[in-house]
């Protein structure tokens, strides 16, 4: 079955287009990874002073997943993570959620 790694972002109110062209312009090395199915990037509700999003991957596995994290595709994703416009953006660092599909429907 296959693995979902989502990490949340709390976007500061003022930043959500600035925190979306900074996804849509980063360079992904995702589709360079042996077991990668899916990347999204959500827009969700409105919090205290937020709005929440989600980038939510989809592997084939968590092994998958796990060779990703140890990659050099991963390490040149992430190399410009926590610049200041992101810093300024973000209320906090992001929280990581990763869950193994028991069922699907589709």
């Amino acid at each position: 079955m296959s693995f979902i790694a989502m990490n949340r972002f709390k976007v500061r109110h003022g930043h959500e287009a600035q925190f979306e062209t900074t996804w849509a312009e980063r360079e992904s090395r995702l589709k360079d990874m042996e077991g990668f199915r899916e990347f999204r990037l959500l827009k969700g509700p409105d919090g205290d002073g937020y709005r929440l999003y989600s980038s939510h991957v989809i592997w084939e596995s968590r092994e998958a997943f796990e060779a990703w994290t140890r990659s050099q595709q991963f390490r040149d994703a992430h190399k410009n993570a926590g610049q200041s416009k992101t810093k300024d953006a973000l209320m906090g660092p992001p929280s990581f959620e990763g869950f193994e599909t028991v069922l699907h429907e589709g």
